[in-house]
């Protein structure tokens, strides 16, 4: 994957973000952890242990203030804190991601 800086966040492709730089309420599926083009590092590897895998809804649910770190995530049923600098590498689809939500129509109300 590739990732480029935009001025929301570290986007990785149409629809794809890092989840360091999702605001508290943000809801989504996870895509990836790391990248294709450099092998796991043990942080990565610590975070699909964790539960970030592919498919899995994940939610923002608080974040500390000032300065927006450490931030709380619920993936799956565990709820975890993490460092924005921890979750760089985890990438999240932000629209249509439960069975729920049709790409033709949108979230379903």
């Amino acid at each position: 994957m590739d990732a480029v800086t935009a001025p929301e966040g570290l986007r990785c492709a149409p629809g794809f973000v890092s989840l360091a730089a999702l605001p508290p309420g943000t809801r989504g599926c996870v895509v990836s952890v790391g990248s294709s083009a450099a092998p796991l590092s043990a942080l990565e590897r610590r975070l699909l242990e964790f539960g970030f895998v592919h498919g899995e809804q994940i939610e923002i649910l608080a974040e500390a203030r000032p300065g927006r770190d450490p931030f709380v995530v619920r993936i799956g049923n565990t709820t975890i804190a993490l460092r924005r600098r921890e979750a760089q590498s985890v990438w999240v689809e932000l629209h249509h991601c439960g069975t729920s939500a049709h790409p033709e129509t949108g979230p379903t109300p």
